[in-house]
């Protein structure tokens, strides 16, 4: 098989690096791999160790140039390893992810140009399964993980499975670096959440088949980059935050939430030229603004409770808020005007039918003004614009 790049970003996670830095070593079918770490944040030793260790395990690692003050991101981190890297094919990997035997070559034989290939991660017990992963608990911490009967449990697993394919995507995945380069690579407005899933839509758009393969295995100790797993609540509360500012940024640029099948194959909706006319919302009515706003590309409002809000959030989003919201004066020119009372927005269905306007749009959307329930709207034209979304510059 081709030699590929190993790219794993850390953020204060020594102990996970500990197993699976060996893990890829041990059990790659090749064993010159790269391996690339890059450390966002070190406060347990991390540049220490690997400094240690680096001619040992033959790695390579960079480290955040404002180390300390504030991280570089998740995606951009992944970017990082992947332009250093010098092989053809990377493999984006966790630091809380123990390698398989021979994961790298099974998913590299399904490896194809335009097409992106993720291992199926086995996992203890903690989250959910709809189906696109195994739980089976070989430890909930690298030091308690039980590889040998984890090697054993891969035997089989392979035997059950077969030569199963599903379309799901997720970490770890293996494709081409040309590829992922060709579509710009992470969004860096995605900064330390929903950089995968923003990806993985750009993928789809792009024409790209995902591959998740039931032979290629992965040991998953899952979650662990929040904090909540460790007892530490202030680096949990850091990570809440930046989860709830990345999903907004998420909707502002999508129109709609992360959304995929039970298998996890990214579902993509249209995206619309929406604007929101929000009359009679004053100052006390701030927080009405902090729901709806990034579920439009454009927000009219009342010029005081506008200030107010862009004062609030400005600094949480990289979107110009001064040139999203307007005076409730000006001329709406959007695709799709939605004209509406902030009073009225007082029930949880009312609120749920601008969040899945571009659906409903899809759906059962025409050209014309018409009115539902305590919405006046304007349709002039049903153009969508989610292929412009596929290429970021970076």
């Amino acid at each position: 098989m081709d030699r590929i790049t190993f790219c794993i970003p850390s953020k204060s996670n020594l102990r996970y690096l500990k197993a699976c830095i060996p893990s890829i070593r041990e059990n790659a079918y090749r064993k010159d791999h790269d391996i690339i770490v890059f450390v966002d944040s070190d406060d347990d030793g991390t540049v220490k160790w690997l400094d240690e260790v680096k001619d040992d395990y033959n790695i390579s690692y960079y480290v955040n140039p404002d180390l300390g003050n504030s991280l570089y991101g998740i995606g951009m981190a992944y970017d990082y390893c992947i332009e250093q890297s010098t092989t053809d094919i990377f493999m984006i990997f966790h630091a809380d992810m123990m390698l398989a035997k021979d994961a790298d070559l099974i998913a590299w034989k399904q490896l194809k140009e335009k097409c992106v290939v993720c291992s199926t991660r086995i996992e203890p017990p903690i989250h959910p399964n709809a189906g696109e992963k195994i739980l089976v608990d070989f430890g909930m911490w690298p030091e308690d993980f039980k590889s040998k009967e984890f090697d054993n449990y891969v035997e089989l697993a392979k035997e059950k499975y077969g030569d199963k394919t599903t379309e799901g995507i997720f970490a770890p995945w293996m494709m081409y670096k040309s590829d992922f380069l060709k579509i710009g690579g992470h969004d860096k407005i995605l900064h330390s959440c929903r950089e995968d899933s923003d990806v993985f839509n750009r993928m789809h758009l792009a024409g790209y088949k995902f591959i998740q393969s039931w032979q290629s295995f992965v040991y998953h100790l899952t979650g662990r980059g929040a904090g909540s797993f460790d007892g530490d609540e202030e680096r949990h509360k850091n990570w809440q935050r930046m989860m709830a500012n990345s999903t907004r940024e998420f909707i502002r640029k999508w129109g709609t939430g992360v959304q995929h099948d039970a298998l996890m194959k990214p579902i993509v909706s249209k995206k619309y030229n929406i604007s929101f006319v929000v009359s009679g919302c004053n100052d006390a009515q701030v927080q009405l603004l902090y729901h709806i706003e990034p579920w439009c590309d454009t927000l009219y409002c009342e010029d005081n409770a506008r200030k107010k809000y862009i004062e609030l959030e400005q600094n949480n989003t990289s979107t110009d808020l001064s040139n999203k919201i307007k005076n409730i004066t000006a001329q709406p020119t959007e695709n799709v005007i939605v004209k509406f009372e902030a009073m009225q927005l007082s029930t949880q269905e009312r609120f749920n039918f601008l969040t899945q306007l571009s659906n409903i749009l899809t759906d059962s959307g025409q050209v014309g003004h018409m009115n539902y329930d305590i919405f006046d709207i304007e349709i002039k034209s049903l153009e969508t614009y989610e292929n412009e979304l596929i290429n970021v510059k970076n």
